[in-house]
């Protein structure tokens, strides 16, 4: 009677021999939000502007999807496109490291630059590209956005750049560093002679590019979340031997703090600068000080 209550459980069993196996689920088809840790599928991401449908967080972009988003019929006339970065001081395994870049991304460098039309009104653009070598500012990124605010100078076409990097790159030393000023010389001509110049800083924007091109538009825009600054928050804590705020170096942190104009979200962003360069232009045509 006892031994009755107590039978054994049969239970289903996998023969010997055989594992059981995971689903086959298609590399790239799902996608987990860093934000909020939503899985959703990746095209449904995709279509929503690369932005998380959950909770609002932005994807970063590469150059050409940026440019296909922002851009009218996602269409760039490109400057530069085989200008690419040698071995200026001989750094160690830098050759090798950049062709690695190259065949990973399919670019030859950190930045796309070209003229395109927004809302049906011609602009120059320069686009960065986070996934090549860390958006790090070299010689050839430098010589590429100077070359674009040198023809928007030239064809009185207002300016957007649209930044993020990592800070300067270190392989190239002093060539890296002297791109900010030379960067910063053609801007500071252009808008002295009353180019229009718009800077849209993406997630992240460190280093040497705030500390020269990405600060010095006319409006000074971010997406939400973007981080800007100049070194790292663990840097600065351990220099000041502070906490810093949660929040430090987000786009709306440095709107609160007088260093951004607006932070505004990817599916506003073409339709707010749209209406920039036309209020800025003349009569429908698109040149200096309308």
């Amino acid at each position: 009677m006892f031994k009755d209550l107590f039978h054994k459980k049969k239970y289903a069993t996998i023969p010997s021999g055989q594992t059981r196996t995971k689903p086959d689920i298609p590399e790239g088809l799902m996608s987990k939000c860093p934000q909020c840790g939503n899985i959703q599928f990746s095209k449904e991401i995709e279509k929503n502007l690369k932005v998380c449908p959950s909770c609002g967080y932005h994807f970063r972009l590469n150059a050409w999807e940026r440019i296909a988003m922002t851009l009218d019929d996602g269409h760039l006339n490109e400057f530069d496109a085989k200008m690419e970065s040698k071995d200026p001081i001989g750094f160690p395994d830098y050759a090798a490291k950049l062709e690695a870049q190259k065949k990973k991304t399919g670019m030859a460098d950190g930045v796309v630059t070209g003229e395109g039309l927004i809302g049906g009104l011609p602009v120059v653009v320069a686009v960065m590209s986070f996934d090549f070598f860390a958006g790090s500012m070299g010689s050839v990124i430098g010589e590429k956005i100077t070359r674009a605010i040198e023809y928007a100078h030239e064809k009185r076409l207002p300016l957007i750049i649209f930044s993020t990097s990592g800070g300067a790159r270190m392989q190239e030393s002093i060539i890296s560093l002297m791109q900010m000023a030379k960067t910063s010389a053609a801007l500071a001509k252009f808008q002295g002679e009353g180019g229009l110049y718009i800077s849209v800083m993406t997630d992240p924007t460190y280093g040497g590019v705030p500390a020269s091109f990405a600060t010095l538009g006319d409006f000074n825009l971010a997406e939400p979340g973007a981080l800007v600054g100049f070194a790292g928050r663990v840097v600065i804590e351990q220099t000041i031997r502070q906490k810093l705020p949660d929040n430090f170096q987000t786009a709306e942190f440095n709107l609160q703090h007088g260093q951004l104009d607006k932070v505004v979200h990817r599916k506003e962003l073409k339709s707010l600068l749209t209406k920039l360069v036309d209020m800025h232009s003349a009569k429908g045509d698109t040149t200096y000080g309308g």
